[in-house]
């Protein structure tokens, strides 16, 4: 099994979603985080004076999948998330030990 995390741009999140639904993901996770790269944060105007700030918007999705799915929802995530501009954002995928439906026992992919 495959952890994938995806840190998109807030506007994203309904064509990701769309698109994940598409390939036959069955559940995620998404959290509204704040956080920074190369962008190194954005300048705003608030009432006429203009500050800075240090952490930018962004959707953080969540998607454990059977190791064999995982390509494509990288690829699904990628497709549907590209604006071409700076801040896109990025994607990891990371091992998954064990998963457990906490309501019947049963584990790992059958969890999923």
């Amino acid at each position: 099994m495959k952890l994938v995390i995806a840190i998109i741009k807030p506007f994203k999140l309904d064509e990701v979603r769309e698109a994940l639904t598409t390939i036959g993901v069955a559940g995620m996770t998404v959290t509204e985080v704040k956080g920074f790269g190369r962008q190194k944060g954005q300048t705003e105007i608030y009432r006429g004076a203009e500050y800075s700030t240090n952490m930018v918007p962004k959707i953080k999705i969540e998607v454990v999948c059977a190791a064999g799915l995982a390509d494509r929802v990288v690829e699904a995530i990628q497709s549907s998330a590209n604006t071409g501009a700076i801040g896109d954002g990025k994607i990891f995928v990371l091992d998954v030990g064990q998963a457990v439906r906490i309501r019947t026992g049963e584990t790992d992919d059958t969890a999923l």
